[in-house]
């Protein structure tokens, strides 16, 4: 099983979100961001263990502009958790994968 992160842009947002038939974590990071990248190796390793519970994607914010801009992101890293194709709220950007999975609520 691939513990890969899946790459995510404005154009195909929704349509990853709303297809989702799991919750969906999404990462809002930019490449200069140390925290971000420290961030995305615990979503990795949560991935790995989560396997297909939940879609972990992950978006560029210097590529991308309209939904960090939507959701009125200030800060990085952002962690957004939708479920059934609407956001729901903001998870605390830095954290263990083990505080993430707390924080996801999953049965």
């Amino acid at each position: 099983m691939s513990s890969r992160l899946q790459w995510v842009t404005d154009a195909d947002f929704d349509r990853a979100v709303e297809r989702a038939t799991v919750p969906v974590l999404v990462e809002f990071w930019k490449p200069n961001c140390g925290h971000c990248r420290v961030l995305m190796k615990e979503l990795e390793a949560l991935k790995g263990e989560l396997g297909d519970k939940v879609l972990v994607l992950t978006m560029n914010i210097d590529e991308n502009f309209q939904i960090p801009a939507e959701l009125e992101i200030t800060s990085l890293p952002a962690l957004a958790l939708y479920r059934e194709g609407s956001f729901e709220r903001f998870i605390g950007g830095l954290g263990t994968k083990e505080e993430i999975w707390k924080q996801l609520a999953l049965s």
